[in-house]
């Protein structure tokens, strides 16, 4: 599953969901938490996460930046520039924990109920949910933000296209029925859904016109979640208040946590610019996303003097693939020794020092940094897995997939580098591919190889020229094009490029997002993130492996087959990641002594500290 997600104790060991509040005999089973990946940390008696301060004060600003522009506060349909941070204006049934992947643990929802098979998945909600304008949260809410939801945005229609009925059961139950069975992340992913409050979106805004959860819109809508929104000036800033009396403050799952009294976002649109406001002080917390600029970029004197800091988090999570992505629906890039060829020509070594102070590591695996990419040659259960399925498809199945350990190119000095070069020319060629006239044309058709880098971010032109030159010496004639966010966004959600940077994140327990990330039948879908193109029966039936798998063996299994079979398709240039988040904030907050896992979680743990703010705004007078 794409972002963070029992049964009797026998099960338990079977699935990995975890064991639940005692119930009479032949009840349900209602648990208070859901886990993929074994048991979750707390119990159903928990009074607090161990990475909260569970006393933090609560008070302060923060002011942050996001890049581009916006003009909808409405984050469901495919369409608009939708503000930042908007999410957290409402709950969900269920809420992920930053220090345990794929678990979730019961918010709107106080308990979780299922049947064996997994047909079905029962939500008992809490009678004290609230929504901002005091009307509580009813069964009816959730299914009509099921209904809603799922008709205005395809990507959450294809991530629930299992769901086949959502009805009320109980006063204050709601059961979503699904048409398969033995899918254990079914209830999981289903308690991941937002909730509207039917209500509002059923009425009338201030100009007396019907609510359309299909259009962009500048009304605030109304949430139930630990802020409301506050100031908005389209396109250039939004904030958000914490909800004084927000329901959920007390609860287990929410104590210490949402700890600022506001949140300010400042549009840029250049992360240069952005990055002299928060030298400045006009920004008070900054997550650094060049090497370069955090290697030099942060020699001024508030950092020198400690009245702003810069930290190195580390994190223990799956390192997202992030690549270049090779538009497979144009046929230049149809063939995999092209796609190959365009890795060759990648120079990740010299980038890196360079470009990067070699901070960074190349991602070599779709699940890197996990148990579940592929090592080595494959063995056991997924060499048999590769096997079967290189019989069934013989052209979807590279050979190489069941008989050697996926590696990229190298470059540890020049002349390895014009080795690779050389080969990269060779399967060129083999595809049809030839140098005329200082010019990269195929040998039948005559077409020349030009291709287009779409970028949003102008500082991403230093990674990319270098590229485009290598390039250039294999006769490629490649460009670079930057467009502004909204521009891009559309290019994007059209499939309307040759080659993007785009990032696919993993959990430890994949699951449905896999048919969006890599599923033939998302390859046409307009805004789903199968930007690569990828039409492939194997991998479609992998997919569907993984999401039925039986037990943890068996999804790590099959996890490893789906990496190697995408690592020899070539279907992107693997870029690169980094194994710690780095910040910079003014010196005045605080945090819990030990922070989740999976994340920084500045808005989620770290709270403003008053006697700290007094003496930063002495010493800078």
């Amino acid at each position: 599953m794409a972002v963070s997600r029992p049964v009797v104790i026998v099960l338990a060991l079977i699935t990995g969901l975890i064991a639940a509040t005692g119930v009479a005999a032949g009840a349900p089973v209602r648990h208070h938490a859901l886990s993929l990946v074994g048991e979750p940390k707390y119990g159903p008696d928990f009074t607090h996460f161990k990475w909260v301060n569970p006393d933090a004060p609560k008070g302060g600003t923060v002011r942050m930046h996001a890049l581009g522009t916006f003009d909808s506060l409405n984050q469901f349909p495919v369409k608009g520039n939708i503000a930042d941070l908007i999410g957290l204006i409402y709950d969900r049934l269920l809420t992920g924990s930053p220090d345990e992947p794929s678990t979730e643990y019961g918010l709107i929802a106080e308990s979780v109920s299922y049947p064996d098979d997994y047909s079905s998945v029962t939500f008992r909600l809490r009678p004290e949910a609230r929504f901002h304008d005091g009307e509580p949260v009813k069964p009816e809410d959730v299914i009509f933000s099921f209904k809603a939801i799922t008709k205005v945005s395809p990507n959450w229609a294809f991530y629930y296209k299992n769901v086949v009925k959502v009805e009320k059961t109980g006063d204050n139950e709601v059961t979503f029925t699904f048409d398969v069975t033995g899918n254990r992340e079914l209830p999981l992913i289903v308690g991941q859904l937002a909730i509207l409050p039917k209500h509002y979106w059923s009425g009338k805004d201030a100009d007396g016109k019907a609510r359309d959860l299909s259009k962009t819109t500048l009304e605030k809508p109304l949430g139930s979640g630990p802020y409301r929104i506050g100031e908005v000036k389209p396109g250039r800033a939004i904030s958000y208040e914490r909800v004084a009396d927000y329901w959920a403050k007390d609860l287990p799952v929410m104590r210490g946590q949402w700890n600022f009294a506001k949140l300010q976002v400042e549009y840029f649109r250049d992360t240069t610019v952005a990055f002299e406001a928060f030298k400045a002080g006009q920004l008070d917390y900054f997550q650094e996303t060049s090497a370069k600029n955090w290697a030099t970029g942060y020699k001024f004197k508030a950092i020198a003097d400690s009245r702003a800091k810069k930290e190195k988090i580390p994190l223990k999570r799956i390192a997202p693939m992030q690549a270049f992505v090779l538009n497979l629906r144009h046929k230049k890039f149809a063939d995999p020794r092209v796609r190959e060829a365009f890795n060759l020509a990648y120079d990740f070594e010299w980038s890196n020092k360079n470009l990067f102070y070699d901070q960074y590591t190349r991602v070599s695996s779709y699940f890197e940094n996990s148990e579940l990419a592929s090592k080595g040659v494959p063995e056991g259960p997924e060499k048999e897995i590769l096997a079967a399925l290189h019989k069934e498809f013989p052209q979807h199945v590279p050979d190489e997939a069941l008989t050697k350990a996926y590696a990229n190119p190298t470059n540890p000095d020049r002349n390895a580098f014009r080795r690779n070069l050389r080969r990269a020319t060779q399967l060129l060629a083999q595809a049809g591919w030839v140098l005329s006239d200082g010019a990269l044309k195929h040998k039948e058709s005559g077409e020349k190889m030009e291709i287009e880098f779409l970028i949003v971010s102008p500082a991403f032109e230093r990674v990319i020229l270098p590229y485009i030159q290598n390039l250039k010496r294999l006769g490629v004639k490649a460009k670079l094009r930057i467009v502004d966010s909204s521009q891009y966004q559309a290019r994007v959600e059209d499939f309307d490029y040759d080659i993007i940077t785009s990032t696919f994140a993993q959990s430890e327990s994949p699951g449905n997002e896999q048919r969006d990330f890599w599923g033939s039948a998302a390859a046409d879908k307009k805004g789903s993130r199968n930007r690569i193109g990828i039409r492939n029966p194997a991998i479609d039936k992998l997919i569907d492996m993984i999401i039925f798998a039986k037990s943890r063996k068996e999804l790590v299994a099959v996890s490893h087959a789906l990496d190697r079979v995408l690592l020899w398709h070539h279907f992107v240039v693997p870029q690169w990641y980094s194994p710690n988040a780095r910040i910079a904030y003014w010196n005045k907050y605080d945090r819990p002594e030990t922070l989740p896992s999976q994340s920084p979680s500045f808005l989620r743990t770290w709270w403003f500290d008053a006697g700290a703010a007094k003496k930063l705004e002495a010493a800078t007078q």
